[in-house]
């Protein structure tokens, strides 16, 4: 009989005052209890909206009828059949704007907690398996797929499935890419994306890390030894900055490296050699998941005030709703319709300030009122005449958002980028200018998601399928 609560079964958290002094992983997980419960919110659609709301196309009622009953080795195959991550989208997917978003429950009610159960099954079944190696009959190709993020381990992890030998290339020492190196240990710990990996490896996926591809080798010589077509899924790794006075300034990180260094590097570890500067008064400049997980990581770094720094209002927020609530139960304070127009610094504390080198002190910025409507959507910000005002702060962190880097497209003759320096490909396949090159992700898009770039890896390796066959 169906659940017919019009909410959905709250997600057991680490309490603020604990989490905020530690990088334990804050969503604790379903119990079997509350899974079941929760399943059974699900009416099983005759035609279910919720798969079209999936970039991926995860049979989603068919899954949630297997916990129901508590078969969650089938639950895992019916998920697996469509995902290489499913621990990882189960935590990080926005599956509200997605999947839930198209649910019949929450057209009166919440909708069915969709990730939370697709992360219980995949914790479930990760914690139980038996680590068997896999075999699967080859068909004699090879394709060496660029990136170790998500949509190169979606695009990896389905072509493997149907035959070829696929090997990944990976610039840094670990892999993973965004996932290890831009997503915090308390929203995704590397134990679940380390298990994720692992999983490719059984099934036969190799990787190379420490190679880069632009340098250590280029995409002409990886048609040179052998392999027969060739996936980009480097990511957006190259970071923005505002172009304001004092971005250079010592205490100026950019998110990519400011993440980087604590989530990749460990450098929150007591015993860690990466540097990083523990600072009081952080402001981040942002109002993205980005900029959500380093505020959180600041504050747990040791910060005693945290800003979010946002020129629009709290309803035009882009991050997720969750990471928003959960940065203001641990205190991020949020300055909104507020932009920065220089950050303020000095050379030592008995010089004047200097907003070209030396420390911060301070971020100026101006109030900002909602205009018209532009083209994002969204009313557009506008300045308010002789409202300039400064926060005092030791550092400052700007994460409004990052580009692909363009080492792979210049050195790669014949291959188109647009004005940004995204890739461009047919949306279909993911096929690029040059024959036998495909590509997706935010090499593609600019920074976006998991789930989307996941679902440009499964497009992409349909396609060279395709193309191979």
């Amino acid at each position: 009989m169906a659940n017919m609560s019009m909410k959905k079964n709250d997600m057991p958290l680490l309490a603020p005052e604990i989490r905020t002094k530690s990088f334990e992983e804050v969503a604790l997980g379903y119990s079997e209890e509350l899974a079941r419960l929760e399943a059974e919110r699900c009416l099983n659609c005759k035609n279910p909206p919720c798969v079209t709301g999936c970039p991926i196309g995860i049979e989603i009622p068919n899954f949630i009828d297997k916990i129901k009953v508590g078969k969650i080795d089938e639950a895992y195959k019916i998920i697996s059949k469509s995902s290489s991550l499913p621990a990882v989208c189960g935590r990080v997917c926005p599956q509200e704007t997605q999947c839930e978003a198209k649910c019949v429950r929450g057209i009166k009610g919440e909708a069915v907690a969709i990730g939370r159960l697709e992360r219980y099954v995949a914790d479930l079944h990760n914690a139980l398996d038996e680590k068997k190696k896999i075999q699967i009959t080859k068909n004699g190709k090879k394709v060496a797929v660029i990136g170790s993020g998500p949509s190169g381990l979606t695009a990896a992890g389905d072509l493997q499935k149907k035959g070829y030998q696929v090997t990944i290339f990976e610039a840094l020492h670990v892999a993973g890419g965004v996932l290890v190196y831009g997503i915090p240990e308390f929203r995704l710990p590397k134990a679940i994306v380390e298990k994720e990996i692992e999983n490719l490896k059984r099934i036969g996926v190799d990787i190379q890390t420490n190679v880069v591809i632009g340098k250590t080798l280029t995409i002409d010589e990886l048609f040179e030894m052998g392999y027969n077509a060739v996936f980009i899924g480097s990511g957006a790794g190259l970071p923005r900055f505002m172009g304001i006075d004092g971005e250079n300034l010592k205490q100026v990180y950019s998110a990519n490296e400011f993440l980087t260094r604590n989530n990749l590097m460990k450098a929150y570890l007591p015993n860690s050699s990466t540097p990083i500067l523990k600072s009081k008064t952080v402001a981040v400049v942002g109002g993205g998941n980005v900029a959500m997980d380093s505020a959180r990581t600041a504050l747990r770094l040791g910060a005693e005030h945290v800003y979010i720094v946002y020129r629009r209002s709290i309803e035009e927020l882009p991050a997720r709703k969750e990471e928003i609530e959960h940065a203001i139960e641990e205190g991020v304070e949020f300055k909104l319709l507020t932009n920065p127009v220089r950050i303020l610094g000095y050379k030592n504390k008995d010089d004047k300030r200097d907003p070209k080198n030396g420390s911060v002190i301070g971020i100026e910025c101006i109030k900002m009122e909602l205009g018209e409507v532009d083209t994002s959507g969204r009313r557009s910000p506008v300045p308010i005449a002789n409202s300039e005002f400064v926060i005092p702060v030791d550092a400052v962190i700007m994460a409004i958002g990052t580009s692909p880097n363009p080492l792979i497209s210049s050195t790669t003759e014949g291959l188109e980028v647009n004005r940004r320096g995204g890739i461009i490909v047919e949306s279909e396949t993911g096929l690029t200018s040059r024959e036998g090159v495909y590509a997706g992700g935010d090499a593609v898009t600019g920074a976006a998601t998991v789930i989307l770039a996941m679902g440009a890896g499964k497009t992409a390796a349909k396609a060279i399928d395709k193309y191979l066959s």
